[in-house]
């Protein structure tokens, strides 16, 4: 089966005063068709700038260097500026993190729905108001007639994003990329639209490539999750083996850091030593090594790819596949001690 998505050993740089600096490098995953992609990391790891390298929306001076995106098997990232206008809203549908951005202040909404609908479909002008009708109805806004003359600003943040998300699917697309749909809502608002994201895209047979920070979305709404740091894969696989038996030691970090009801209140929350590199000042090695309790010299010195470790892959030498290259016994017993296991020593190769 053809992926929705596929990106090979994408690379983007942002050519500086100071030299050429790598925001992405390297970076390799699959959509499957009705998937949903959750990715991961903290600020500055490179998550949405993956989305808009995917779209063909990134800043200038920022390029994709290197490597090839496909979309249904047809590669994208080489199609000129016009091509690449039809794509988007077509087959690629972009919810941003904060809705304002994606709607005209001084449009209404029925109008702002209706013209992308036209731009990608042949209907009447009657036909395309009723369609648009329909999404609002679709994602929930009530009296969506009505609605179709309002301002965005006549909306709540809630609102506003449940529109967002019905231009997202105008045009029934193949792929949607959600980057941070959730951030600048309530909690319990939070909850209903991602619910609602997932239900749609599920209906309509939608990939979808979910970027956030927020591990709780993640493990709720995904099917897999990819973790980026530094612009690098870090690790991928299925969200509950990742979530229960994170292999790459950024991953254990960022699960160890979520508090647990059943924990004792009085207990230090876990925290990752250290901050994310700057883009100028990525260190030789493994990205992650000067963070890491258990990098030793090879770490340093050398770049881990990813190695199959359990139901997941990750970019750390503790899943080499020749002992003789894996770090020295205690670093490895200290890695096995906190549930990062060797690569023939993972929870799902011994259970």
């Amino acid at each position: 089966m053809t992926a929705t998505l596929s990106v090979r050993n994408l690379r983007v740089e942002i050519p500086t005063r100071g030299g050429v600096l790598r925001a992405i490098d390297d970076l390799s995953f699959d959509i499957a068709p009705g998937e949903v992609l959750g990715v991961v990391g903290e600020s500055g790891a490179g998550k949405s700038i993956t989305g808009s390298a995917i779209i063909g929306l990134l800043e200038p001076p920022g390029r994709v260097a290197a490597g090839e995106i496909r979309l249904g098997g047809e590669r994208i990232d080489d199609l000129g500026p016009d091509q690449m206008r039809r794509i988007r809203g077509r087959r690629i549908g972009m919810i941003f993190q904060d809705p304002l951005t994606s709607l005209n202040p001084l449009y209404r909404i029925g109008d702002q729905l209706t013209e992308t609908i036209l731009t990608h479909e042949r209907l009447s002008q009657r036909a395309a108001r009723d369609k648009a009708q329909k999404l609002l109805e679709e994602v929930g806004i009530p009296a969506a007639g009505a609605r179709l003359s309002a301002y965005p600003h006549q909306f709540s943040g809630g609102m506003r994003q449940r529109v967002v998300i019905a231009l997202a699917l105008c045009a029934d697309p193949e792929l949607v990329i959600a980057d941070e749909p959730t951030t600048a809502l309530d909690v319990s608002v939070q909850a209903q639209i991602i619910a609602l994201l997932k239900r749609l895209c599920s209906e309509r047979g939608a990939s979808v490539m979910l970027i956030t920070h927020d591990m709780g979305v993640i493990a709720e709404t995904a099917d897999r999750v990819c973790v980026l740091y530094a612009g690098r894969l870090a690790e991928i696989g299925p969200v509950r083996a990742v979530v229960k038996h994170p292999q790459h030691p950024y991953t254990h970090g960022l699960m160890s850091a979520i508090p647990s009801l059943a924990g004792d209140p009085d207990e230090e929350l876990a925290q990752i030593p250290g901050a994310m590199p700057r883009l100028g000042a990525i260190p030789d090695g493994c990205a992650f090594n000067p963070r890491c309790d258990h990098a030793f010299a090879r770490c340093r010195a050398e770049r881990p790819h990813p190695y199959p470790a359990g139901a997941s892959d990750a970019a750390c030498f503790l899943h080499d596949p020749d002992p003789a290259r894996r770090p020295p016994e205690p670093v490895a017993r200290a890695a096995a001690a906190r549930g990062i296991a060797a690569a023939d020593e993972t929870p799902e190769a011994t259970s």
